[in-house]
């Protein structure tokens, strides 16, 4: 099919992958570069990087609302615009425009986690799986009828890097099968039931800022959903700690925030209910460490507290 794809992340970049292997992209929608890394540099988003890499004609409008991106995109004549994690609303001028429309690779098992990071508030609400939902687009946030749905389970020791990691996979694979079956008139567009529906709110760094009050089971999970970002953090003796990765130590009590055990193993920390062990910490200016490591260069020892 000749396909026009919109998308910017890494997640959109192996869907890209899998369509030009067996489609026609014609064309490459994608965010403006932006700064990035120590220097903030102007940095081509992954799905530039790779539509650079096979030839491909990329646009970055800054919106799509004007007539001149709405007229650039129309002049491409493709069947169908496939798109993942682009960023920029599509106005109802442009999902019209496509014979096909607009399809959008989701990552959760729509109506569950409408919005900006479903992989994360997946992870956080101790979801037992979730998985891809190839969409047609409407005007609303991820309102769309479902065309396709595969599911994907989420492993205990998932964080959002490792599970990102197998949804781009399963999407890149999903959105090739949805192409196919609208190809032989064979995908039959299902209602979402807005009723059930729950809502992914955007990710702030302010969250990723421990509460040992909370319970610990939801600060383990915490601690997987905002790796490798915003990254959770306590402070000890006035210095931001991040921890990277924590484990659920049930049964065990103590005054939240308060060190209760400390061995090559890891960090326990009492939380409101149970405990958490710290098990890959990073100080200020250093890397990110086995808790062995870590507490060779900062001691801790039962009785202290992170705040």
């Amino acid at each position: 099919m000749k396909i026009i794809f919109a998308g910017t992340p890494q997640f959109a970049a192996s869907a890209l992958a899998a369509l030009l292997r067996e489609h026609r992209v014609v064309a490459v929608l994608t965010q403006p570069d932006r700064p990035a890394g120590r220097g903030m540099q102007l940095t081509a988003s992954p799905v530039k990087q790779l539509a650079l890499q096979h030839g491909l004609p990329v646009l970055q409008p800054d919106t799509l609302k004007n007539a001149e991106a709405q007229r650039a995109i129309a002049a491409l004549e493709a069947d169908v615009m496939v798109v993942a994690a682009y960023g920029l609303i599509l106005p109802q001028a442009v999902l019209q425009l496509p014979p096909y429309g607009c399809l959008n690779i989701h990552a959760s098992l729509l109506p569950r986690w409408r919005g900006a990071a479903p992989i994360q508030r997946a992870i956080m609400a101790g979801d037992a799986e979730t998985g891809i939902t190839i969409m047609q687009m409407d005007a609303g946030l991820d309102t769309g009828a479902m065309l396709l749905r595969r599911a994907c389970p989420i492993a205990p020791e998932d964080n959002a890097q490792t599970l990102h990691d197998k949804l781009a996979e399963l999407g890149a694979g999903s959105i090739l099968e949805a192409l196919r079956l609208l190809q032989e008139q064979q995908l039959t567009p299902v209602k979402q039931d807005d009723a059930v529906a729950t809502y992914a709110a955007k990710l702030l760094k302010s969250e990723g800022k421990i509460d040992w009050r909370q319970g610990a089971r939801q600060l383990e999970r915490a601690v997987r959903a905002f790796n490798p970002f915003p990254v959770c953090h306590a402070e000890f003796n006035g210095a931001p700690i991040k921890i990277w990765q924590a484990a659920l130590q049930e049964g065990t009590q103590g005054e939240a925030g308060r060190v209760l055990a400390v061995d090559k193993h890891g960090i326990t920390v009492a939380c409101g209910n149970d405990a958490l062990l710290l098990e890959m910490l990073q100080r200020p200016g250093g890397k990110a460490q086995p808790a062995a490591q870590f507490l060779q260069a900062m001691p801790v020892k039962p009785g202290d507290c992170f705040s």
